[in-house]
């Protein structure tokens, strides 16, 4: 009852727009997979060369926390400026199993938990980006949001989310 009389105030007071939006990291989505982690920033100097460059260690975690095997295929990943990698693919995530997209070209492998863009640009912002995981209906999975002097405190480029 209280949130329904707060935001009956603040909608007869005008105000609506300031009790909304709280940070995207601050809500929780009910969903089987979540990000576990970023590996924003590669280690070396940062070269997209699809020969000799490090796009291939920037990665994505991306690991199953339910019950139940759920298919990849379909689910999105974004970053805050709108690129994005849809897995196309059949790739399946048991219980507790994970994979990591990465950046670059190679061969996709559910024995080795790995999924390559075939993209050598950079996905993750250095300094800071946005994070979202779409679920193939179009519903929001999973999102955090992450700046390097807040998040990355040993600064080796990698920031936990899900344990």
């Amino acid at each position: 009852m209280r949130i329904r009389t707060a935001l009956a105030v603040a909608a007869t007071a005008g105000t609506v727009a300031v009790v909304a939006a709280a940070p995207a990291q601050a809500t929780e989505y009910s969903s089987a997979l979540k990000i576990k982690g970023v590996q924003y920033d590669a280690p070396g100097r940062d070269s997209n060369s699809c020969a000799k460059g490090n796009t291939k260690d920037e990665f994505l975690t991306i690991k199953n926390y339910s019950r139940s095997t759920v298919n990849l295929k379909g689910y999105i990943v974004k970053d805050a400026t709108g690129n994005r990698f849809t897995f196309r693919s059949n790739h399946y995530l048991e219980h507790g199993d994970y994979v990591n997209l990465r950046g670059g070209k190679g061969t996709d492998s559910d024995a080795k938990n790995v999924v390559y863009r075939q993209n050598c640009n950079f996905l993750w912002n250095n300094d800071k980006d946005t994070i979202y995981l779409y679920k193939p209906s179009g519903a929001r999975a999973d999102v955090h949001s992450y700046t390097k002097s807040r998040d990355d405190r040993d600064g080796n480029g990698y920031i936990t989310y899900h344990g």
